[in-house]
């Protein structure tokens, strides 16, 4: 059976990309540093070119690089201190409010289950007492299970360290040296593969630049909205919660449900009723209409396409290729594989082995 040149080209395609999967898989763990500074290159390339060009040749490339490698630090570091107001906020609260929570459980459900035969008492006493001994705060404790925990596995606290350093150290050569890496792999490409190369590259830098800047947008609408409808119905902890919550959903599903999940907890601690938990689920389920129905189709669209069954999947799929890393690059470069399925798929649909 002899092939066409399109079969061949494809199943070209299809070997490079098998041999990407199997290089993830099996160099995984080394190779998670150097996919996150390309994906984070990737991103901020544009910035830097536009600072570039701006200098007009006075300002050297290292110092925009620079410039905005420590803009992107310094916002990064911005978004994982929210978190700490957080918990600085709620654990002094966990004390106070879970035993007369349990108080109130205790005296709400027993009455109702007696009515079935059923007797069940929550022993406050002895809940308070759990929660004083697990909660208070005892630095000397923590600090040895700190240590002791570093011991037993140093070489993952060791590759964890090793990581942070490692990211943005590739980081800034990828964004130093980006446009003579790309020209390398381009002249890898055969000429008579050129034409089809840079029409398939153009496509997909087209899709992940509109999934980029439609997320940003989206992400920074839902934080502005879930700040501002927390901090309406009293909640104290409402500009934490709500801009991690926006950013969050950069992670989809799952910064959904951390964002909810600490929102829970703020609501329930500081109001102790079923007053936080329905303003939680008024603001978030109200958040998450606007954000499926409005702000995704507008601001992302429907270029992307991609099924929420296989964003899922993709999510699961990158997951257990990369880790909590995969998981953030698993709609990008879904959407890219996405192009590359479609034009497999047109090729094929005009292919003889389609037509007879």
């Amino acid at each position: 059976m002899q092939f066409t040149s399109t079969q061949k080209r494809a199943a070209t395609w299809c070997l490079i990309a098998l041999l990407v999967v199997l290089a993830l898989w099996f160099l995984g763990p080394v190779l998670t540093p150097f996919v996150v500074a390309a994906v984070l290159a990737y991103a901020l390339t544009p910035v830097v070119d536009k600072l570039d060009d701006m200098g007009r040749g006075r300002l050297p490339r290292v110092l925009a690089v620079l410039m905005v490698e420590t803009m992107f630090v310094l916002v990064v570091l911005s978004i994982l201190l929210l978190v700490v107001p957080i918990f600085a906020k709620e654990l002094p609260l966990l004390r106070e409010q879970l035993p007369l929570l349990a108080g109130r459980l205790n005296n709400a459900l027993s009455p109702w289950l007696a009515q079935f035969g059923v007797n069940v008492a929550l022993d406050v006493g002895s809940i308070k007492a759990f929660i004083l001994k697990y909660l208070n705060t005892n630095w000397e404790e923590a600090m040895g299970s700190v240590l002791s925990s570093l011991k037993l596995g140093g070489s993952v606290a060791l590759a964890i360290v090793g990581n942070l350093v490692l990211i943005p150290v590739a980081l800034f050569f990828l964004l130093k040296d980006w446009n003579r890496f790309v020209a390398v792999i381009i002249e890898l490409v055969p000429p008579k593969l050129r034409q089809s190369f840079d029409s398939f590259i153009d496509e997909a830098d087209s899709v992940l630049g509109q999934y980029l800047r439609g997320q940003l947008l989206v992400m920074g609408v839902l934080a502005v909205y879930f700040s501002v409808a927390l901090a309406l119905f009293g909640f104290d902890l409402a500009v934490p919660v709500g801009v991690f919550t926006g950013l969050a959903f950069f992670i989809p599903y799952l910064g959904f449900g951390l964002g909810l999940l600490l929102a829970f907890l703020a609501g329930i601690l500081q109001f102790g009723n079923l007053y936080g938990v329905l303003v939680v689920v008024g603001v978030y389920g109200a958040g998450q209409l606007v954000e499926s129905f409005f702000l995704t189709p507008r601001l992302v669209g429907e270029r992307i396409g991609l099924h929420p069954l296989v964003a899922i999947f993709s999510l699961l799929a990158f997951g257990q290729l990369l880790g909590f890393i995969g998981v953030l690059i698993a709609l990008p470069a879904s959407a890219v594989l996405l192009v590359a399925i479609r034009r497999l798929r047109a090729s094929y649909m005009t292919s003889k082995l389609y037509n007879g």
